[in-house]
């Protein structure tokens, strides 16, 4: 009779374990899930603010259409690849498909900032200014934001890689999560040169 008390004791405190850890690796991913939401509000912000960017600037650049046009078709793919992640932060083809248009998108932005520099009345103009403004108090919000969902992916992968929360993640099916980092293209990461 004992021996049966002892069994059901140890069997009742490894079912509590193990609805403790899952429900641990639960709240975890809901971290994770809630980091992205709060990329997601910023990225929506910066694509709306690209078109009025782009109106402006086709005033000023009339004979830069190509630039201009890669930077719609860019933040077009990013909004979709955006969207898409967001339905599913867990799905890590989504989340590269966003990285690499999120980076292709940096890069037609960096263009048409350049281009700009060739046109001072551009530069000038107080809704380009406004916006350039907005554009950069909101990529500096993405990356904060990109940095905390980085930390809970990190801390949620963590707990299902080590044991014994691996065991009951493998278990139930709790797959690892994509970091989001922007993939830039081989020449953004290249130093500048300057001569003088």
């Amino acid at each position: 009779m004992i021996t049966m008390l002892v069994i059901l004791a140890l069997l009742a405190v490894v079912v509590f374990w193990a609805i403790g850890v899952y429900n641990g690796l639960v709240a975890q991913r809901n971290r994770y899930k809630n980091s992205f939401a709060q990329i997601d509000v910023q990225l929506k912000r910066r694509y709306d603010l690209i078109p009025n960017l782009v109106e402006i600037a086709k005033g000023y650049m009339k004979h830069e259409r190509e630039t201009l046009e890669a930077v719609i078709a860019a933040r077009n793919s990013a909004f979709n690849a955006s969207a898409k992640a967001s339905t599913d932060p867990s799905d890590a083809a989504a989340v590269q498909q966003l990285s690499q248009a999120e980076g292709t998108l940096n890069a037609s932005l960096g263009r048409l900032f350049a281009l700009s520099e060739a046109y001072p009345d551009l530069k000038a103009n107080q809704n380009m200014l406004q916006l350039t403004e907005e554009l950069t108090s909101t990529e500096n919000k993405i990356s904060f934001a990109r940095q905390a969902y980085n930390d809970t992916v990190m801390q949620y992968n963590t707990a299902t890689e080590q044991f014994p929360g691996s065991v009951i993640a493998g278990m139930f099916g709790f797959r690892q999560a994509e970091q989001l980092q922007v993939i830039e293209a081989p020449q953004e990461r290249q130093a500048v040169k300057v001569s003088f």
